[in-house]
């Protein structure tokens, strides 16, 4: 049963404060919702082998974490933090199956290649008939193949945020939660956050809309494309260019390792 407002800020310090575990469950229990909304959205068909409560599995880890990790002084809505956390945990297992037939993998690498030669050669985004003349294929294959790429996560700002440290993962959430989070110390935490929040802001206006919505605001990319009134898969597009953008910023920035 949901715990009532009053109740709920009880139980934040009755478990950061003094450790409780059963605040900690309580917790738990009344925020288990958000995983199953989660991974609802996140995936709408079921690769083979997989079945729901596998997704559920996973995203019940994310937000253990979430829970025993979230800072509660910070200004940050836990929703926030907890929704990218189980995203996170529900695409790395999703990862970890390796879900994504290899085929389809490959033309979304090309799909990737395509769109960033085509805005170094004409100095913008190119369009989807661009797209689709420069790859030889309709502009509805890469209208699929754009929200393919977008579902199947090829990556995001956590895996631009890969520490290269084995299983050392940072999500980037945390940065803006925990300033010592798994960075390796305070001082790099900082770094991190400096170069990150510099690279969105040097990223053009609708590509750092869509950042701030899809990872700020919990926003689908469904939702996202009504807000800014083009396609879903247009979304999409916009996402991966930022994406690649961030990832090109951290790496000549920071030193950043990059998957």
């Amino acid at each position: 049963m949901p715990l009532s407002p009053e109740a709920l800020k009880r139980a934040w310090v009755d478990y950061k404060v003094y450790k409780h575990p059963q605040a900690r469950a309580d917790l738990i229990n009344h925020y288990s919702y958000l995983v199953k909304i989660t991974a609802g959205r996140l995936v709408t068909s079921l690769p083979g082998g997989l079945d729901r409560e596998d997704l559920i599995g996973a995203g019940v880890i994310g937000l253990i974490k979430s829970v025993d990790q979230f800072d509660p002084t910070r200004d940050v809505k836990f929703e926030t933090y907890a929704i990218a956390l189980v995203r996170g945990a529900i695409l790395e297992m999703l990862r970890d199956e390796d879900w994504v037939p290899r085929s389809i993998r490959e033309k979304l690498k090309a799909l990737d290649r395509a769109m960033m030669a085509l805005e170094t050669k004409l100095g913008r985004p190119a369009t989807e008939l661009e797209l689709s003349e420069n790859l030889g294929i309709t502009t509805q294959e890469v209208n699929e193949l754009l929200v393919r790429m977008g579902r199947t996560n090829v990556y995001s700002l956590d895996d631009i945020l890969g520490t290269g440290d084995g299983d050392d993962h940072i999500h980037f959430v945390e940065l803006i939660v925990d300033e010592n989070s798994n960075t390796g110390g305070e001082v790099e935490g900082r770094e991190l956050r400096r170069i990150l929040a510099n690279g969105v802001d040097c990223l053009p206006e609708r590509e750092r809309l869509v950042v701030a919505l899809y990872y700020f605001e919990g926003l689908t990319f469904k939702e996202i494309g009504k807000v800014l009134g083009v396609s879903e898969s247009r979304v999409y597009q916009l996402h991966t260019q930022a994406m690649t953008r961030l990832r090109t910023f951290m790496r000549q920035e920071g030193g950043v390792q990059v998957h």
